[in-house]
């Protein structure tokens, strides 16, 4: 196919006019049809600003580049140090000290350095008297410069440094076009630092031919996040060979390379990388070469490829003619630009609306990156050059696979589906050359493991959803459901975990034994965020599964979809239950607290126990209901003092991490749409800005922009592999969604304003609407939505039942997952069965077994009753196991215990304390939500007797510690009852966490007869 032949191609030029639907009255004061309509944006290219997210974490880079471009210009900032960077990306706005402008960049990536910034290229206004490698605090062969010299915008870059040396950047796909002008009266130089990649290198060369006026070489690299802590040195690894050709409009008058801390002058040739280190490990370390000219302007013409030298030469060739410079490139750049922005437009919006809407879809549209060359030709996985598959325009790069399926990958199957189809067959390309392993994290061509879960599955399973055929559908389908159904060698490898596990289904023979990845034996970052993960990507399959007609794998995987609920712990927290990572013993895995990552991949509990959008309703039923679920999210989203939660707070919302930010619309399925509009307008206005701070975190390849995109259009993908849309209050009066197809979404709004936040009613194509939800016939065919907002919530549209989203997993049997087992009656009383969470017995022959007090010591099992039933103090009791390893007492951590519900007079508590007397309070919740409460106090397990009235139950003549010793003290278990009102039906009860209490059994009693029977 010819479609590659300048730019990366684009359906605009065919697609249909969108028709305008009459602007209906509304619920505001004055009709729609009074105001004047807002002119169409024509230039949306005028309201991106590429610096937005250069500050503050966003990790963006503001150089030149085209809509997923393979080259992308753009400055490397030092603060002192060669062997990092100041941005993760290269540039930080606010170290405003450039070392080059390098080649390649992935934007918004999280590691530091992230990855590529391959080849910067430095304009110098001096003589190169010594080796650059040898500068290694980039005090000599670096610049400053002011902002107010900077200008960045689609396509093109400039700034002229304080040394006096201007650059100007602009580029097409896979070449540019550098103009530097050197200040009158200084050498005139450009340094080209091959081995200087952000991460480093393995090995570099370069080549300078004065008659032929040319510079070419490579660098081998790769590594990203290859100095990650938490992954080890699993990454510092090379899998590509980046090559380039530079040509001049200027003859040299010197020439000279360098290796390590020799300058050559006169040289032509060199070779040597810097390895993956950092700091003394790798500075003075690298190769290079430099060019000087006699002229103080001059113009160079640059092409890269991942697959040859001859490649870059023609890439550069058949994107830029002998005639172009930088006008004429940035001219084509523009238009390029505006043609791909233009599948958004809107109408109306203030300027600053305007800027982060625009430059949200700008960032959107950098990733996935072109890796072929104009020939069709591209570096597989596998190290080999390989062909485009049959009907692929384009081979990509750079999937941020657990970042971009959460939003950007449907945002691009939404406005370039054909852009999707070829990323999907590149995805399928590159793990056929990979073993079939589907990386979560590829970085050009490499794997690089990064992350958790298998992304592509619900990836490609959205693009399929919304239309995008383009690629080998059953190919790809059969090999990701090999993925999700074979155990791979790989997934029990240790190798880069956590954060970089080389497995993508982790230990799956053992998750699908136990229906969750065990935190003790997963191989992974974190079982229980590994387990929500999976449980994704296995609905993803078994809906694609459905649409495809495979009922035997749709069977399999869709009571899969469910097995979140196999790490959804009711008992933990007060609120009504959390994900908590467990072993694969059964066991929870202690201490838990809300606000921790254990168990979880960069993120904490609080946030990932709502990561389950293709099952809100039934992870509202475990919660307790619509109403409780709602409730907790209001805390979620809220701080005590009622303010909105922005980050910072473990226990609430982060809108800067993936896996939290569907939250907002959740409401939409708990019956409560006009919170999911408060919501989702109060983190855009608040986290989003213009200006380089205007990002609330690393951009993440795109997703925290298409985040915003979706926002201000007010809809946002209900389940990441379906195509069905949650609604909220669009931000423009008008919107065109032009689906790259020939099909259009027009989204009004007319009364759109910054107080306007609440929806009133909906139509769709005329009729009235009530659903929170628009359906995927509307996404795949076109249509016409008009949404009547204003200042006050709307609370009676889209609350019905029959209005709320549809789940399309099977509802569970038991609401509640993992409640206890039922107690065990005898005479009036019920044996209540615990989660157990500490060993606090041992045996003579294995002491070092138990722990109850956090010092070592602990019960003896040969003084204790024998587990099962018994009576102590006249009451029957459920003993524990007290031999080998198992939980057997169960402390106060804060967290819900459940009882079997009955009418209870008395909880009568088999408990000791440890690290001295202790004492609470316990609040009893009944059936009908109220509560009573009531005093625990309870005597250290070591005093000779009670002092708060206790009963000795339980008598041991010495405790064992874990250094393999007995100290001959004598350790109580107590007695103690707590009051309860028959009246009401018992379910729980709760206390603040004072772990140092320790309950050994628990009884309820029925009646209020003599404990002295």
């Amino acid at each position: 196919m010819s479609r590659c032949d300048h730019e990366v191609f684009s359906p605009r030029s065919w697609l249909a006019t969108a028709v305008i639907g009459t602007v209906l009255s509304t619920a505001v004061a004055v009709p729609a049809a009074a105001a004047p309509s807002p002119a169409r944006v024509t230039d949306p290219v005028s309201h991106v600003d590429p610096l937005i997210g250069s500050a503050n974490g966003g990790n963006t880079y503001p150089g030149a580049v085209l809509p997923f471009g393979m080259l992308s210009w753009s400055p490397t900032n030092t603060s002192g140090d060669q062997t990092n960077a100041a941005g993760a990306n290269g540039y930080s706005y606010n170290t405003p000290r450039v070392r080059g402008f390098a080649l390649t960049h992935v934007n918004g990536a999280g590691c530091h350095p992230g990855a590529a910034g391959d080849v910067p290229i430095l304009p110098f206004a001096g003589e190169v008297t010594s080796s650059p490698t040898a500068d290694t605090t980039d005090a000599i062969y670096s610049s400053t410069f002011s902002h107010d010299n900077e200008s960045a915008r689609p396509g093109r870059y400039t700034v002229t440094l304080d040394s006096g040396v201007k650059t100007d950047l602009a580029v097409t796909t896979r070449a540019g076009v550098g103009e530097f002008t050197f200040p009158k009266g200084s050498p005139a130089s450009l340094l080209f630092r091959v081995s200087n990649s952000l991460n480093g290198s393995e090995d570099a060369e370069i080549t300078i031919d004065p008659a032929t006026r040319t510079v070419t070489g490579s660098v081998l690299t790769g590594a990203f996040c290859g100095r990650r802590a938490n992954g080890g040195v699993n990454n510092r690894k090379s899998y590509y060979r980046l090559h380039f050709a530079a040509s001049f409009d200027r003859a040299f008058s010197g020439t000279g390379t360098w290796v390590n801390g020799d300058l050559r002058p006169g040289t032509t040739t060199a070779s040597g990388g810097e390895g993956y280190a950092t700091g003394a490990d790798r500075a003075g370390r690298g190769s290079g070469g430099y060019v000087t000219f006699a002229d103080t302007d001059v113009r160079m013409k640059v092409g890269i490829s991942y697959t040859s030298l001859a490649a870059a030469k023609q890439n550069l060739a058949k994107e830029i003619s002998l005639r172009d410079d930088v006008a004429s490139v940035a001219g084509r750049a523009t238009r390029t630009w505006n043609d791909r922005l233009r599948s958004v437009e809107v109408a109306g919006g203030s300027a600053d609306l305007l800027t982060t809407f625009y430059t949200a879809m700008y960032h959107s549209y950098l990733q996935p990156n072109v890796t072929s060359d104009v020939a069709g030709t591209y570096l597989g996985s596998d190290q080999k050059v390989h062909g485009l598959a049959r009907g692929q325009g384009a081979q990509y790069g750079n999937f941020s696979g657990w970042d971009q399926y959460r939003a950007h990958t449907q945002l691009l199957a939404l406005l370039e589906p054909q852009v999707a189809g070829d990323y999907a067959q590149s995805l399928y390309n590159l793990a056929q050359q990979n073993g079939g392993v589907w990386d979560r994290w590829v970085h050009v061509n490499g794997p690089t493991h990064v992350m958790t879960g298998d992304p592509s599955a619900p990836a490609l399973a959205g693009f399929y959803a919304l239309g995008v055929r383009d690629f080998d559908v059953r190919g790809a389908f059969d090999s990701l459901v090999k993925q999700a159904t074979v155990p791979h060698p790989s997934g029990l490898s240790d190798k880069g975990c956590p954060g970089q596990c080389e497995g993508q289904r982790p230990n799956l023979a053992e998750y699908l034994r136990l229906g969750y990845a065990p935190q003790d034996t997963c191989h992974c970052w974190g079982g229980a965020a590994e387990t929500l993960e999976d449980a994704t990507a296995d609905f993803a399959l078994a809906d694609w599964a459905g649409r495809l007609g495979r009922d035997a794998e749709h069977d399999l995987l869709m009571p899969r979809a469910s097995w979140w609920r196999s790490t959804f712990n009711p008992s933990a927290g007060q609120e009504g239950g959390y994900q908590q990572a467990r072993k694969a013993d059964g066991t929870w895995l202690w201490p838990f607290s809300a606000t921790s990552d254990a168990g979880f991949a960069q993120g904490t509990s609080a946030t990932y126990t709502w990561m389950v959008q293709h099952d809100v309703s039934g992870l509202a039923a475990a919660m307790g209901g619509r109403q409780q679920a709602a409730k907790r999210l209001d805390t979620f989203f809220h701080r005590a003092d009622g303010s909105w939660a922005t980050g910072g707070d473990g226990f609430r919302y982060d809108p800067t991490n993936e896996p939290g930010i569907h939250i907002p619309w959740l409401y939409n399925a708990l019956g409560q749409p006009w919170k999911t509009q408060e919501t989702v307008r109060a983190m855009a206005s608040l986290v989003y800005k213009t200006g380089p701070g205007g990002l609330p975190g690393n951009d993440d390849l795109g997703t925290m922009s298409a985040w915003y995109v979706f926002a201000a259009l007010g809809m946002y993908p209900q389940t990441p592999s379906r195509a069905e849309m949650l609604l909220s209050s669009p931000m423009f009066p008008k919107a065109w969604i032009k689906r790259g197809n020939g099909r259009t979404i027009t989204v009004s709004a007319p009364q759109a304003a910054p107080e306007a936040v609440y929806i009133q009613d909906v139509k769709v194509n005329g009729k009235a609407y009530t659903r929170s939800w628009l359906p995927e016939s509307l996404l795949n065919k076109g249509g016409d939505v008009l949404v009547n907002v204003g200042a006050t919530p709307g609370t009676s549209w889209a609350t019905g039942s029959g209005d709320l989203p549809v789940d399309r997993v099977p509802a569970a049997d038991v609401p509640i997952p993992n409640l206890p087992a039922a107690c065990e009656p005898s005479g009036s009383s019920c044996a209540q069965k615990l989660q157990y969470d500490v060993d606090g017995v041992a045996t003579t022959d294995a002491k070092p077994q138990g722990n109850l007090d956090g010092k070592g010591w602990s019960f003896p099992a040969e003084q204790l009753p024998e587990p099962g039933m018994r009576t102590v103090s006249g009451r029957a009791y459920l003993i524990p196991e007290t031999k080998g390893t198992a939980g057997n007492f169960h402390s106060l951590r804060g967290q819900r215990t459940y009882l079997t519900p009955g009418r209870y007079q008395a909880l009568d508590l088999l408990v000791t304390a440890v690290n001295g007397d202790q004492q609470t309070e316990l609040t009893i919740t009944y059936a009908d939500g109220t509560t009573s409460t009531a005093p625990l106090k309870v005597t250290d397990w070591a005093s000779p007797s009670p002092r708060f009235g206790e009963e000795a139950a339980i008598t041991a003549g010495t405790r064992y510690n874990i250094n393999n010793t007995a100290d001959g003290r004598k350790v109580n278990v107590w007695r103690v009852s707590v009051p309860a009102d028959a009246a009401r039906e018992a379910v729980s009860f709760t206390s603040p966490a004072v772990p140092n209490i320790k309950i050994f059994a628990l009884t309820a009693r029925t009646s209020n007869e003599d404990e002295k029977r």
